[in-house]
């Protein structure tokens, strides 16, 4: 390798995406393609950056096997910054298969981390776990120790526990530190204001206030009787039920925990449950029936009581109930939640994190972005949406461990 190639390579590792840029930016050198494509990709104009790693994975010639490879995993990061989650899992396991053959292990943990990464955006906690516990950072460079810790932050987070969250967060600002990488740290105090933003809305007795991931994470342990509107369960200290695949339900046990101790008037839950303005006989009786089945539903956990103007609801052990609403509540709040990230979402990838259909997802945000909460840009499969960034602020790209081209 050339002088000016490691300068760059260097400079890229060291977060100078500039001082890299400088030493290749006039070469069209497999290398040279590479190396401006991991700076155009530090830079944030993530198209250009696509497009110079893939004439460079073009590039490189058969006996490049590793060079290729290392190529394909900045391809995939830059898939995933842009959140674009129907990018090929394969294409990324060949890549790790072919850098772990050929000993580059610290390249092949990378793409493990993405692949972490990957399963944390859709949910996939079990799987993400898993394949973490199979990584052990003690060997890496500080810069991936921070990738590594960043990530199991990001699982103890959506797994509610906020000690092991912030333990993995110091751990990640100390490797970010040793790093001496800009973004990188910028990075760790971003993903550590999610502990003091609120993550819901607590809706008792009449009252809202909103709460913190650790106060949520009180809630959920405390005896409170809790009608999780974030995962659309009720449960107590001992039995969760799931509601999540019937959302009548659901609305109808919300309205009776917002509510309590009071009752909630049959006309009430009939909007709420039906949008039924004006009820005829028909709608009684569907309410009626729909009650009986939440009774059936609940009956470990409370019962449901009916009253001279409705119905109330009444726990069995608890002494308490409450309701724990996300913190921005409404129709779309599940898709304006995943935006909120700051990034740029295709709509097949909030498709795939929410689980719902693409042309669900596709109603929600053309509805959001007639109210002016979310913007796009690009057309047809290129198309992504974002909410309207701060002004002074720009997101931050990921990217700990370039991949230099040795």
């Amino acid at each position: 390798m050339d002088s000016l190639i490691t300068a760059a390579a260097r400079a890229l590792a060291a977060g100078d995406p500039l001082g890299a840029l400088k030493r290749v930016a006039l070469r069209d050198d497999a290398p040279a393609l590479a190396l401006r494509g991991l700076a155009m990709a530090q830079l944030g104009d993530l198209v250009r950056a696509k497009a110079l790693l893939r004439r460079a994975a073009r590039a490189f010639g058969p006996n490049e096997a590793v060079a290729r490879a290392r190529c394909v995993v900045a391809e995939a990061e830059i898939a995933l910054v842009s959140r674009d989650l129907g990018w090929s899992v394969r294409a990324l396991d060949a890549a790790r298969a072919t850098l772990e053959e050929h000993g580059d292990r610290l390249n092949a943990a990378y793409a493990r981390y993405l692949e972490v990464r990957r399963l944390l955006l859709i949910g996939r906690l079990d799987e993400a776990e898993r394949v973490l516990a199979g990584l052990d950072p003690t060997p890496f460079p500080p810069a991936l120790r921070t990738a590594h810790e960043l990530v199991g932050a990001g699982i103890a987070m959506r797994r509610l526990r906020t000690k092991a969250a912030r333990a993995a967060l110091v751990r990640a600002e100390h490797a970010a530190r040793q790093a001496g990488i800009p973004a990188l740290a910028a990075e760790v105090e971003r993903a550590s204001l999610v502990l003091n933003t609120p993550a819901a809305c607590l809706i008792a007795r009449g009252e809202k206030r909103s709460l913190l991931l650790e106060e949520v994470e009180a809630l959920l342990a405390s005896k409170a009787l809790v009608v999780d509107a974030c995962r659309h369960v009720v449960r107590d200290s001992r039995i969760v039920v799931s509601l999540a695949t019937r959302p009548v339900l659901f609305a109808l046990v919300r309205a009776l925990g917002e509510a309590w101790p009071g009752d909630v008037p049959r006309d009430l839950l009939l909007a709420r449950a039906f949008g039924a303005r004006l009820a005829d006989e028909s709608h009684r009786a569907r309410l009626r029936v729909e009650i009986g089945r939440l009774r059936r539903v609940l009956r470990t956990l409370a019962s449901i009581r009916a009253t001279t103007r409705g119905f109330s609801l009444a726990p069995r052990r608890a002494r308490d109930v409450v309701v724990l609403a996300p913190p921005v509540d409404g129709e779309n709040a599940a898709v304006l939640a995943l935006l909120a990230d700051g990034e740029s979402w295709s709509s097949s990838a909030l498709a795939l994190a929410l689980g719902a259909s693409q042309r669900t997802v596709q109603r929600a945000l053309d509805s959001l972005a007639a109210a002016g909460k979310v913007g796009s840009f690009g057309r047809a499969r290129a198309r992504r949406w974002m909410t309207p960034p701060v002004p002074g602020f720009t997101t931050t790209l990921l990217l700990p461990a370039p991949l230099p081209i040795d």
